[in-house]
């Protein structure tokens, strides 16, 4: 007879704003990694293009330099991290990625964005699918977990920004072993109607999509730069259940903790 046992993985998130001043993000980035190490916690999660900004025009040798910089921080704090960024490959591609490493530095896989984003009624406008690549999904080996990785779109398809059929991600990456999902988010900011319907359909999809796949969510958004203006997504942690067991205030810049029990 099989006894099942919890497996429990200490988890935090980072909630910080996001430019294209590849030194700010580093010095954002290190307060967040300060923050996990101080609080315990086995891996950190940060915002869609946390690293390099969120777009395109990168410098691709200061993006490499500066994520050496924060894989060396993460390994003398001994924790793990899943790292938002924009980086050219060695095949002179650009991606979107998730990039996991271990505690000691070591990079175990990267999640390239799948669902990149595109104006549905202005077929003409150049979007994400213009100057990025996207890889197969697959999963990876964490601290004895399966865990899967998204961005952002990946995790809800916004109909607007979407011109693909929407292929269930969070579903997909279940089916595939994964028991924690951690969704690296860059939604933008605002106030008004148009924003809280956004945030809305935002939280409304990961809680929904969770409880359907029966897996854990972990998010970190990018906060407004002046710390002032809500996300249009939600920072925190999911359960299976769709219910927030973390969850960080929409506005402003702010990091959580929470370890997470998982049936192993």
């Amino acid at each position: 007879m099989l006894v099942k046992t919890n497996k429990s993985i200490r988890v935090a998130g980072a909630q910080i704003s996001v430019s294209r001043n590849v030194n700010a993000n580093v010095a954002s980035i290190l307060r967040a990694i300060e923050f996990a190490e101080r609080n315990g916690a086995d891996v950190l999660l940060t915002p869609e293009g946390s690293l390099s900004g969120y777009y395109h025009e990168f410098d691709a040798v200061e993006v490499s330099d500066a994520l050496d910089l924060v894989v060396l921080a993460t390994r003398n704090a001994g924790i793990a991290l899943a790292l938002g960024t924009c980086l050219e490959e060695s095949d002179g591609y650009r991606y979107n990625q998730l990039r996991f490493y271990n505690n000691a530095g070591v990079l175990i896989g990267s999640h390239s964005k799948i669902l990149l984003c595109k104006k549905v009624n202005e077929p003409n406008a150049q979007g994400e699918a213009d100057f990025y690549r996207s890889a197969p999904l697959r999963t990876f080996e964490l601290n004895g977990l399966i865990v899967g990785g998204l961005i952002c779109n990946d995790a809800w398809a916004t109909p607007d920004y979407t011109p693909q059929d929407d292929p269930h991600l969070i579903q997909r990456l279940a089916e595939l072993g994964a028991q924690l999902i951690f969704v690296a988010i860059n939604a933008g900011v605002g106030e008004g109607n148009s924003s809280d319907l956004y945030r809305a359909y935002h939280e409304a999809n990961l809680r929904l999509r969770a409880i359907a796949a029966r897996v854990w969510l972990i998010t970190a958004d990018a906060a407004d730069i002046n710390r002032e203006l809500p996300s249009h997504g939600p920072s925190g942690v999911i359960d299976p259940l769709g219910r927030w067991r973390n969850r960080t205030p929409p506005a402003g810049e702010h990091m959580f903790c929470h370890t997470i029990e998982v049936a192993t």
